[in-house]
């Protein structure tokens, strides 16, 4: 059984959520957790000097049972997909099918632990004014109040991505401007590539195995 984890991070209103969602359709045999799902209750997220809400920090989200929740799905993805109501196919080869499963969040690079699980990571990205304007159309719950996207959410954006890409060094960063299809198709065939390079392995027998390497 092989499997495959691909990160799709990037700021808040990016594009990430609906990028994450249309590759889990696209993808055979893969499941998708969000991040959002992990967030603590409202009553227990700390409030900064300026009364704002500190939900773009890691300490207000379960990243603990996330972290659980992968670790699940990679011992065992077919039960897990099965549990999660999520059909998976049958293979003509044994043992060639390969499970993708999509992590997506606006601070899944952020968090060490998963940091090395990752085979294909990507984060969306917008201008400041794009992302601003998009926030303020968006319902939330809580609202956020005046002031909230420069007094919290754009610092702790600019933030948390230097202490990300301290982090790590082989992201692939996209223009969450780029027309839906076009980003999809792009990453997608990214990840396929990867996916039909394990099918590959799988398919050679270990005499196979043994001749190439002998022979080469």
């Amino acid at each position: 059984m092989k499997t495959i984890i691909v990160g799709i991070g990037g700021m808040t209103n990016g594009g990430k959520s609906t990028l994450a969602a249309r590759l889990h359709q696209r993808i055979v045999n893969s499941c998708l957790i969000a991040q959002d799902v992990y967030f603590k209750e409202d009553s227990v997220v700390p409030v900064d000097s300026n009364g704002f809400k500190q939900y773009d920090v890691l300490d207000a989200l379960y990243m603990e049972e996330m972290l659980e929740h992968v670790e699940l799905w990679r011992r065992d993805p077919e039960s897990y997909m099965t549990q999660k109501g999520l059909m998976t196919t049958q293979e003509s080869s044994p043992g060639s099918k390969v499970f993708v499963l999509i992590v997506e969040g606006f601070l899944i690079f952020n968090y060490r632990p998963l940091n090395s699980l990752y085979d294909k990571k990507y984060f969306l990205e917008i201008p400041y004014d794009i992302c601003k304007m998009r926030r303020s159309t968006r319902l939330y719950n809580p609202p956020d109040p005046p002031g909230y996207f420069d007094g919290h959410v754009w610092p702790m954006y600019l933030k948390n991505r230097q202490e990300m890409e301290a982090m790590m060094s082989d992201i692939v960063f996209l223009d969450g401007l780029t027309e839906k299809g076009q980003l999809l198709n792009s990453v997608y065939k990214d990840v396929m590539k990867l996916v039909e390079e394990l099918k590959g392995k799988t398919m050679l027998s270990p005499l196979t195995a043994h001749f190439i390497h002998f022979f080469f």
